[in-house]
């Protein structure tokens, strides 16, 4: 593994366990095992650092939906399979749910610009999935923009707050099914 990424491993970690204001570099230095300096060969400052971990978070997740898209199939087929390669990336929604906490209890402005950057981006990609289901007449006609932001808040919610008020997590299919069998149940023609 080469110096970059294992900082980038270490600041990831930092961030989803104590949040962007508690992370420091000289804590990632530790973390990563690298000495401080190091560190600002690759990023200018934390700001930098915590930008790229989270665009990375982002274009990962569209990386692998954009893997899983079938053009011979259903969109509502499409969206069971990219909703079951998503949820696996549960660890890495940690490093969400920790800066919305974030956001919330400390109205970090870095914290909060990034939480509406990567809303922003997946709402967008989302829409603009949802409005070529529309296009070929896969769901019915309706706002992208309002299924979208239903979606993916409804994601959010049992995979990041589920766990945090019962006893276990939802397995993927039960999660899968959920969204099977009452959201896309009303999309389709």
């Amino acid at each position: 593994m080469d110096r970059r990424h294992e900082i980038l491993v270490a600041a990831n970690k930092s961030f989803t366990l104590f949040g962007y204001k508690a992370t420091t570099m000289d804590q990632v230095a530790r973390m990563a095992n690298v000495g401080k300096g190091t560190i600002y060969t690759f990023f200018e400052n934390k700001d930098v650092l915590f930008q790229e971990i989270v665009m990375g978070m982002i274009e990962e997740m569209k990386n692998e939906a954009e893997r899983i898209i079938n053009p011979n199939v259903s969109f509502l087929e499409n969206t069971h399979q990219i909703l079951m390669k998503l949820l696996q990336f549960r660890d890495v929604h940690k490093l969400y749910a920790k800066l919305v906490e974030e956001g919330h209890a400390l109205r970090t402005p870095q914290v909060e610009n990034v939480l509406k950057k990567i809303e922003n981006e997946i709402l967008t990609y989302i829409s603009s999935k949802i409005q070529i289901a529309i296009d070929k007449k896969e769901i019915k006609p309706c706002n992208p923009e309002h299924v979208a932001y239903l979606v993916f808040k409804v994601y959010l919610s049992f995979v990041v707050e589920w766990p945090e008020t019962h006893d276990e997590e939802l397995d993927e299919h039960t999660i899968v099914d959920l969204f099977k069998n009452t959201l896309f149940g009303g999309l389709t023609p």
